[in-house]
């Protein structure tokens, strides 16, 4: 007998769960994709199907036993105790199964998404976790909602009509002869509660659903929403009409405004915008900023007028929502970036105030205030930009993970196509930066110096990164790339001249009959009286050759500025010539002719005749 009524109950209750999904062909639903977390439902349930038919096996015996102790009555209080464990160790095992439910279903949790049951706008009044039967959370929810539609067709439904019936592991939501739905002991766990708790909570959920439902689509409400709506109409055609206006009179303002407040913009000498321009542009942004007012207006009021009528509700929200979400998406990640901005902020700091220090040691060296040993005080300032770049880098490089986005595929693809291009794009102005440095520190030349790089001769104006500048005689600037620097000759006249001083030369070519000693003395007093030759050390003079019929005499002296090297020759060439004119020299280099019989000295004595006498010159003269 007891046999029986377990399998009587065991047979309402899967019937209950059978009756989640109408028979009828318009409540059959169709089986729903098997979305993420169906597997794990799947398996959820085989355990659930195994524990369920331990805990039947177990309730069989336990009614078994406790048919048996009802038999024993006081006869044999030692067989009654030992069916009394039997019976708590059956209690114990059914303690444990929901112990293993409720973990089970916890860690289900994290994976599984509900599945909402609508009211009749579309509201959700609760969710659906686990399957029942055969049946999907999925296919339960939807079954519940049509279910939950059809009952206002009921012209006598009540709130009191809902009824809750519970079984033995279930609590059924009923209505008049119809299951609305059966809370089964996995939803209670699911939800921390009891079955008959939770069913209260969404009777209580459908009831005020469908109430409100009758109350929001009666005449009245509908009449009231209907005048609200036109209220609603009106007072957003009165703003956008005072909208228009207020923007005309704006308009005409700064139409009068033209040449008077409104008188353009200047930057220094340079019109950006007369008055006309600047009074269009501005009547541009004033048509600009009403068409935006006047759309603001309409977006904040549509929402208002959706919001009415419980059928437009959702697109009221879905409205705000485009404006919402993307400033509620925006504000949310700058709050979550604030650490990261802040450990930025701090990187810049620290390494801004590395920079100042490092500046500073630079300046104290240039100034001569700061000496070290090896380190010449023209170094300091390319040896800083070198350091400073080498500490940004350090810096963009502790700063880059805090960066948003730098994990992203995106922005490395991108980081790597930029670095392609400058490596590949500016090989050339790479060479010229590391000549540019090489020259800094080989030290050949600094601004101001008088050089001669290969066929350019002149002073440098300028050292970059990339070129250097030189200034001719003529006033000519030449670009010199520093690798073709590097690669070529270079003669500095101003180096040493300052100190040791610099030798200028010019060769004079003299004859034979003119002594050279008096020829020294003419040249050095020349340089003496040039103007920059300094006294000491004195000029000197090399004859640097002697030639068929002059000798090649050569002019030394020492100047200290070598930038006035073509003023100094020039005065230096004028003293020379007006010494040797004061002493009687010219300045030639003869060239001798002679007509002489050359056989004695061309013919071997023995060769000629004994008689033989060298031939006279005859000279004739004619007269005119």
């Amino acid at each position: 007998m007891v046999r029986i009524l377990l399998i009587f109950i065991w047979f309402i209750t899967i019937s209950t769960s059978i009756a989640q999904i109408d028979t009828t062909a318009t409540d059959s639903v169709p089986k729903a994709a098997v979305d993420s977390s169906e597997i794990a439902q799947n398996n959820f349930q085989k355990k659930l199907e195994n524990l369920e038919r331990q805990r039947l096996i177990d309730s069989i015996k336990k009614a078994e036993l406790e048919e048996r102790i009802k038999d024993l009555k006081n006869s044999d209080p030692t067989e009654k105790n030992k069916l009394q464990e039997q019976i708590n160790a059956l209690n114990a095992n059914e303690t444990q199964r929901l112990e293993q439910k409720k973990k089970e279903i916890e860690a289900l949790r994290k994976s599984t998404k509900g599945h909402p049951v609508f009211g009749f706008f579309d509201d959700t009044l609760f969710n659906i976790y686990t399957k029942l039967g055969s049946f999907s959370a999925k296919e339960r929810a939807d079954a519940v909602t049509r279910r939950i539609n059809k009952l206002p067709e009921n012209l006598a439904f009540t709130t009191d009509s809902l009824l809750i019936n519970t079984a033995e592991n279930a609590s059924d939501i009923v209505y008049g002869e119809h299951i609305i739905m059966s809370v089964s002991q996995n939803d209670a766990l699911w939800e921390n509660t009891t079955t008959e708790a939770l069913a209260v909570s969404y009777r209580d959920a459908i009831a005020t659903s469908v109430t409100n439902y009758r109350e929001e689509t009666n005449i009245w409400t509908l009449a009231k929403e209907i005048g609200l709506a036109l209220l609603v109409l009106v007072a957003i055609w009165f703003l956008i009409k005072y909208i228009i206006r207020f923007f005309r009179w704006s308009a005409k303002k700064i139409e009068q405004q033209e040449d008077k407040r409104i008188k353009g913009v200047k930057l220094k000498d340079y019109t950006l915008f007369d008055a006309k321009r600047q009074v269009t542009a501005l009547l541009l942004v004033n048509k600009v900023f009403k068409w935006f007012v006047i759309l603001l207006a309409i977006y904040i009021a549509l929402p208002i007028l959706f919001g009415i009528f419980p059928w437009t509700r959702n697109f009221a929200d879905t409205l705000f929502g485009y404006v919402l979400n993307p400033v509620k998406s925006i504000l949310l990640s700058i709050w979550n970036y604030l650490p990261n901005l802040i450990t930025i902020i701090v990187i810049v700091l620290v390494f801004r105030y590395v920079l100042k220090g490092l500046r500073f040691l630079s300046m104290e060296i240039m100034r001569g205030n700061l000496k070290i040993n090896g380190f010449y005080p023209d170094w300091a300032r390319p040896t800083y930009q070198i350091v400073r770049v080498l500490v940004i880098a350090f810096m963009i490089v502790s700063i880059w993970g805090y960066i948003p986005g730098s994990d992203s595929p995106i922005f490395q693809g991108i980081s790597v196509f930029l670095g392609f291009l400058f490596t590949f794009g500016s090989a050339g102005s790479l060479s010229n930066i590391i000549a540019g440095l090489v020259l800094t520190y080989m030290r050949l030349f600094k601004i101001g110096d008088r050089v001669k790089i290969g066929e350019v001769f002149g002073d440098v104006i300028e050292k970059s990164s990339l070129v250097t500048r030189v200034r001719t005689p003529k006033n000519e600037i030449i670009s010199i790339p520093n690798s073709t620097v590097m690669s070529s000759h270079t003669i500095n006249y101003s180096s040493d001249a300052p100190e040791k001083g610099l030798i200028i030369h010019t060769t004079v070519t003299i004859g034979y009959d003119v002594p050279w000693k008096k020829m020294h003395a003419a040249l050095i007093e020349a340089a003496k009286r040039t103007e920059l030759v300094v006294e000491n050390p004195e000029p000197f003079v090399l004859q640097t050759s002697l030639e068929d019929f002059y000798v090649a005499y050569q002019i030394n002296a020492y100047i200290k500025e070598a930038n006035k090297q073509a003023t100094i020759y020039s005065n230096l060439h004028q003293n020379i010539q007006d010494v040797c004119n004061e002493q009687g020299i010219e300045i030639l280099s003869p060239h001798y002719r002679a007509a002489r019989d050359g056989n004695m000295s061309t013919i071997p004595e023995n060769y000629l005749p004994k008689d033989y006498k060298a031939p006279s010159f005859n000279v004739k003269q004619q007269k005119e």
